[in-house]
């Protein structure tokens, strides 16, 4: 399995309408991907910083997503987005809700 983090920075009392966004307009379009699994989102207490994990079957099946919707995502954000979100990947080596095989040693 694996992961993309993307950790964002939000406009002020923007919350609302990024969560609005998120439910209405990027789930949808995740849920169409090829590999994809799961999606968590968090908001920091001030509000202020967001950060999207979502989860793949395969590192291609998120590079695909990447290459082909993720600028969709982008426009739809940027009107509750400060700057570009940084991305990061990850293979999952553990999850107590995704069953996860164990890997062999990189």
């Amino acid at each position: 399995m694996f992961a993309r983090n993307v950790s964002m920075r939000l406009k002020p009392h923007t919350v609302a309408e990024f969560t609005r966004a998120f439910e209405d307009e990027v789930i949808p379009l995740l849920r169409k991907q090829k590999g994809f699994q799961d999606e968590i989102t968090l908001i920091a207490p001030d509000g202020l910083e967001a950060i999207g994990i979502s989860l793949w079957d395969e590192k291609v099946d998120a590079d695909a997503y990447k290459r082909r919707t993720y600028p969709e995502v982008q426009k739809v954000l940027a009107r509750v987005v400060e700057g570009t979100p940084q991305v990061k990947s990850y293979e999952v080596s553990n999850s107590t809700f995704h069953t996860i095989p164990a890997r062999v040693a990189f």
